[in-house]
Parts: structure tokens; C-alpha cells; sequence
């Protein structure tokens, strides 16, 4: 299909100050951006790969006529990522069911279980499990698998198992459905290459800044966990986890049977199967993302071009999760308000499933 051009407000012209103002801003009055109230959602407790508990929450329109399932980036959870709650006014508001959820470790999830996160080794697993149960509630097909940041990594890691590992969900009653039903994938600034990203990101002085940010709040994710598993959450870790790496390092790994961080972010990175992908998948990129390392889009356009399954979307601004359209921006793609992103994102699933019903 064809993506109206994305253009930034003038204040907002680099990565650097969309990605503040988003992560800084917008969280205070993005509610007067949307005219769509919060949807009737209820919640639902899932369970995912290895018989891991997940908290969602579901919202089903009447007479809806697909279906969302997305999660949030590496830190938060469902009560404070605003993000993740403009695609289920959004959504809802089109006639779509939507169901979010906790990932593991993350906030309610966290409270039942100790589970911690694999970058989409287990978390895919985890998305076809939710579309299971998803389906049971009223959710109908076509489903979608949607995030963005480091959930957009789970989204595709999701697709990537219902292609290559289907017997992972052998055990469901439905599995054939969910493998029916799964239409596609559709991410916003999706991580696909973490050892490059990180390394970049902690010799960038504003990317140490930003790294510092994210490891506050991970700290604050281990001591919740410790706070409701103390046997096992280890306290002095916590305190030798001063890194994103580091976090890796002491909780992840381990667990995992990885030997190196290396080894554990080479496994769980999309990069080297992208070009294998069959599903149709959505990905919006910006060229000035500051989170990821520059010379990795040296890699991804070739690989997501040569994949007619792809629609890669690069633009030049942007920046991290951020996608805020200006006025004439907004106006000349058509939107009803000012998320660039979102809009791409429902209007491309839409024409994907009306393909759908035809074939």
C-alpha cells in the first residue's frame, strides 16, 4: 500500500528530542489527543509457554471484526503505558477486539510469577498461547501481533514460531485455529539487533543517559519481583545489575543456559531470519532512532526488501517510539489525530485483511 510521508511538529525534528518528549511529555496530556474514550476491558489471566501466568485484559467491541494482541517495551506495565493505550482506544474504536497483556516479569505478571524475560525465545511462544484463549473469549480472526520497542521484537518472534516451531502449541485443542487465524505482524521501531543497539547505546553520551533511565526503572522491576518472590530474586545482583547488559548478565542468562550475554542476544534477535518471514508484516523504522545502533539499517533494508512479506517502512525522523505528526502531517495522511504510527499501522491491517477475505 501506499504510506502517506511522515513529517514531525518543528520543535520535534531529531530523534533525540521526540524520544524525550515522548518518554518525558506526552505521558501528561495524551489523553486530550485521542477522542476515544477507554474501552469496557476485562481482565483475563492467561498462560503462556511453560505454564507461566500472564495478566491481560480484553476488550471485544460488538460484532468486532479482527483482532489485536500487543504488550509494551521493556519497562512498565498495563497501568502506566499510555503508548500501548492509544492502540487499544484506537483499535477498539475501528471494530477491533484488543487484548493486552503484562509480558513476563512485568507488572501484574510479575505478581504471579517469578518468570523472567527471554527477548521472545519464550515471549512468542507466549503471544500464540494468549491468541489461543484469545479466540475461546469471542476474539475473532484475523489476528494480529502488534508492539513496538522491544515488544515489537516479541510480536515477530511470535509470527516466527507459528511458522518454523508450530508444535510448541501442539498441546492446545485449537492450535490449528490460532495458526489460521494468525494473520500477521505489525511493529513500531521494533528491536531487531540488541549487541549492536546496546553497544551503541552506552558510548553515546546521550545514549548512557538513556540507558541510565531504562536501568532505574529495570531495578525497580527486580526489587518487585524480590518484594513478591524473595527466593528468587538474589538482592546482591539487583545490585550488580548497573547495565541493560548487566541485567542480562545476572537474571537472564543463567536461567536460560546461555554462556554470554552475546551468545543469549544472538539467539533472541530477529536480524538473521527477518528475509524468512511469510506472514504479512508491518514495520515503521526511523532513520534517527537514537536507541539503535545507526549502521544496523545497513543490514535491515536489504534483508526486509528482498522479503515481499515485508513492508518496511523507513522515514527519516521519528525517533524512538515516537511518530507525533504535525498539523499539515496530519491533514495531508487523512488522521483523526496526531499518532502517525497507530494510524499506519490500522489502515495497513485493514487493507491486509480485506486481501484476506478475498482470497
Amino acid at each position: 500500500m501506499n504510506f502517506p510521508a511522515y513529517t514531525p511538529p518543528f520543535h520535534l525534528n531529531n530523534g533525540i528530542a521526540m524520544t524525550s518528549y515522548i518518554a518525558l511529555r506526552a505521558r501528561h496530556n495524551w489523553q486530550r489527543t485521542v477522542r476515544y474514550d477507554a474501552p469496557p476491558e476485562r481482565e483475563e489471566h492467561f498462560i503462556g509457554a511453560g505454564n507461566t501466568p500472564i495478566y491481560g485484559r480484553v476488550a471485544i467491541p460488538k460484532h468486532p471484526k479482527g483482532t489485536f494482541i500487543a504488550t509494551y517495551g521493556i519497562v512498565g506495565s498495563l497501568d502506566d503505558q499510555w503508548y500501548l493505550h492509544l492502540l487499544t482506544r484506537k483499535a477498539y474504536h475501528r471494530g477491533y477486539a484488543v487484548v493486552t497483556f503484562d509480558w513476563r516479569a512485568h507488572g501484574r505478571t510479575g505478581q504471579l510469577s517469578p518468570t523472567l524475560s527471554s527477548d521472545g525465545l519464550y515471549e512468542g511462544e507466549d503471544y500464540l498461547r494468549i491468541a489461543a484463549r484469545a479466540l475461546e473469549l469471542g476474539c475473532p480472526a484475523p489476528i494480529w501481533f502488534s508492539g513496538y520497542s522491544l515488544s515489537g521484537q516479541l510480536a515477530l518472534w511470535g509470527v516466527r514460531i507459528a511458522e518454523t516451531e508450530p508444535h510448541r502449541i501442539a498441546d492446545l485443542d485449537n492450535d490449528r485455529d490460532v495458526l489460521d487465524a494468525l494473520a500477521g505482524a505489525a511493529v513500531i521501531c521494533p528491536s531487531v539487533d540488541s549487541t549492536r543497539s546496546l553497544r551503541y547505546l552506552m558510548s553515546h553520551p546521550v545514549g548512557r543517559y538513556m540507558e541510565k533511565a531504562i536501568v532505574r526503572q529495570l531495578k525497580k522491576l527486580l526489587h518487585d519481583l524480590h518484594r513478591e518472590h524473595p527466593h528468587a530474586i538474589a538482592r546482591d545482583a539487583i545490585r550488580r545489575a548497573d547495565s541493560i547488559w548487566g541485567f542480562d548478565r545476572e537474571f537472564v542468562i543463567p536461567r536460560l543456559g546461555f554462556d554470554s550475554v552475546e551468545a543469549y542476544y544472538a539467539a533472541s534477535s530477529p536480524l538473521p531470519w527477518l528475509g524468512q518471514l511469510q506472514h504479512p508484516t508491518l514495520i515503521l523504522y526511523a532513520a534517527d532512532d537514537p536507541l539503535f545502533a545507526p549502521d544496523v539499517l545497513g543490514d535491515l533494508k536489504p534483508i526486509c526488501y528482498a522479503n515481499s512479506a515485508i513492508d518496511f517502512v523507513l522515514t527519516e525522523r521519528g525517533g524512538h517510539v515516537g511518530y507525533l505528526a504535525s498539523k499539515h502531517c496530519q491533514q495531508q495522511s487523512g488522521d483523526d489525530d496526531r499518532w502517525w504510527a497507530w494510524n499506519r499501522i490500522l489502515a495497513w491491517c485493514s487493507e491486509i485483511s480485506r486481501d484476506r477475505a478475498v482470497i
